[in-house]
């Protein structure tokens, strides 16, 4: 990105106002012709004040703070401003002010999510458009959040790029900042060849937003959507009514795009796509049965991955009547569509049907460089703290990457469990036990795999249970001295889900797996259970030990954490600002 001195194109200063205000054209206050600006003047003001923005210390001479909620590419933060620069430099903010003039004990708070309502902007993207009204300057794009995973991606219109020049362009359309927003609709002009054209629906829709200052790029990326293999269906979902009419009726007049069949679905196929999308698989079941289209011939499973609840996605697929590696009109597999769509539990899902990861698009393209392009490297190494769920888009990229590799043979995950023989009553604790504590050091994980072997359909471990902590996880055990245990059927059901749920987590997240394994390997954990029946110098024993195994708890995750984190780290240069 260049960068440009001064507060506007035409760099001229008034002093009309108690405030400093700035001009936003060429016209002049005065008859008189005025002299060249002073250059070295105008460079020091825009370096002082772009020194006040970035000070540290500079929210001690704030009015007003502007609070980023919390997402899952960024933390919440408050960026404190200056009322009387944003009032000077933006019509937006300057009505905004006048009208919440009213006293305040302290510096007044504004939500970003009731400023820029119709786009998400992350905190990254308002803080180049606030440097860019203190300091007239346009700053380069930032590595820290325009990188992605993809260590042979140029970064140039890859996902991250592109999400934060939609966001910069949408802020600065919001807050009136129309040089801001010509140069970055000219930078999204210079790279949307570029741009995957399913990015190219994210651009349009922010243009169509923008109205009448971006007109341009919405008529460049209509251009390119209407010569694209983009279907109606995905045009309907992604795009409001007035692009999406548009783009359907050049396609007509130019005689582009698919035949009529398949570029609108017949009623039967949207009745199956109706049915989905209310979460009603056994409508769809029920249509199926009628005869006139297969699940594979609506793409129903394209569908549901794409749109769908994940619950619905698992229960179509275990229907068993659809092909889990079926390739639709535009060459992508339903995990293509999975990996785009970046939820974990439904890719999951789809390698536990069979779907193949090495399967390519028509440009090239496998479902795990597709989930990299998509993420950006700042979320992908941020570390994860124990009991912290690893981001979503982390977590997609490892499950991807453990199938690309050959499958652990699946079964007993712990020599404990192997151990444990036929003795069921103990399996079902081991299993209880250990899928507990994975839910406290691994939450997202341990939902995943839980979801999947569908541990809520059945009952916790009843009967004769006594539960003891042990730090936060709950510890199972059994009184002996009551009544022999006996196995029931429910009890085989709940056993048998946690296998899978053990099992599932050995395949996809072994790093975590690892970690459990030498937890519950301890050979004294089954006897620091139960502390009912020991006299004082036995519990006080079996205290200190719970003591010792606590630690032992902590570093073993931490070690683990951090020798994954140092196979993975990015190269420092990509994530360097």
């Amino acid at each position: 990105m260049d960068a440009t001195m001064g507060f506007s194109d035409s760099n001229e200063i008034s002093n009309s106002s108690s405030i400093c205000c700035f001009a936003s054209n060429t016209e002049t206050l005065s008859s008189e012709p005025l002299p060249p600006p002073d250059v070295s003047a105008l460079s020091h003001l825009s370096e002082n004040l772009e020194l006040l923005f970035d000070s540290p210390g500079s929210d001690h001479f704030a009015d007003a703070k502007i609070i980023v909620s919390s997402s899952s590419s960024c933390n919440g933060r408050e960026i404190p401003v200056h009322r009387c620069i944003l009032a000077a430099r933006s019509p937006f903010f300057k009505n905004l002010f006048a009208g919440s003039a009213r006293e305040t004990s302290g510096a007044a708070e504004f939500q970003l999510k009731e400023l820029a309502k119709d786009h998400w902007v992350g905190v990254d993207a308002l803080e180049a458009v606030l440097a860019y009204m203190y300091s007239g300057k346009v700053r380069p794009l930032p590595k820290a959040v325009c990188v992605c995973v993809d260590e042979d991606c140029p970064h140039v219109a890859c996902r991250p790029v592109v999400d934060f020049m939609v966001e910069v362009l949408y802020a600065s359309s919001t807050f009136q900042i129309s040089e801001l927003v010509a140069r970055h609709q000219r930078k999204l002009l210079d790279i949307l060849d570029k741009v995957a054209i399913d990015d190219v629906l994210l651009v349009l829709s922010v243009a169509n937003i923008c109205g009448k200052t971006c007109e341009g790029l919405l008529a460049r990326c209509i251009e390119v959507i209407v010569k694209s293999d983009v279907d109606t269906i995905t045009l309907g979902k992604a795009l409001p009514q007035d692009p999406f009419k548009r783009i359907v009726d050049l396609r007509m007049e130019l005689g582009l795009g698919m035949p009529e069949r398949d570029s609108f679905p017949d009623k039967h196929v949207k009745r199956i796509h109706r049915a989905l999308d209310s979460d009603d698989v056994e409508l769809v079941r029920m249509l199926l049965k009628e005869g006139h289209t297969a699940l594979d011939d609506a793409f129903a499973l394209h569908y549901a991955v794409a749109y769908c609840d994940a619950k619905t996605t698992t229960e179509l697929l275990d229907l068993g009547l659809a092909d889990v590696n079926h390739v639709n009109r535009r060459g992508y597999t339903v995990l293509h569509v999975a990996a785009m769509r970046k939820e974990p539990q439904i890719i999951v899902s789809l390698l536990t049907k069979g779907a193949r990861p090495s399967d390519l698009t028509l440009d090239g393209r496998n479902a795990l460089q597709i989930s990299k392009r998509l993420t950006k490297a700042i979320d992908y190494y941020r570390s994860t703290d124990e009991g912290k769920a690893s981001p979503k888009d982390r977590l997609c990229i490892e499950i991807l990457e453990q199938a690309e590799r050959r499958d652990p043979v699946l079964g007993e995950a712990s020599l404990s469990l192997a151990m444990a023989g036929d003795a069921l009553l103990v399996k079902l604790l081991y299993l209880e036990n250990r899928v507990g504590l994975a839910k406290v050091l691994f939450p997202m994980e341990a939902k995943v795999a839980m979801d999947i072997a569908q541990v809520d359909r059945t009952s916790e471990f009843p009967l004769g249970i006594k539960s003891k902590n042990l730090g936060d996880a709950q510890i199972t055990a059994v009184d002996l001295n009551e009544a022999p245990f006996k196995i029931q059927e429910e009890h085989l059901i709940r056993l048998r889900a946690l296998s899978r749920t053990v099992e599932l987590g050995k395949r996809f997240f072994p790093r975590c797996s690892e970690v459990l394994n030498r937890i519950m390997d301890a050979d004294d954990i089954s006897e620091l259970a139960s502390l009912g029946n020991d006299n004082f110098e036995e519990r006080s024993l079996k205290r200190q030990r719970f003591m010792e195994l606590q630690d032992v708890v902590k570093k073993a995750f931490n070690e683990d954490k951090e020798d994954f984190d140092r196979s993975v780290r990015s190269p420092q240069h990509l994530l360097r600002p």
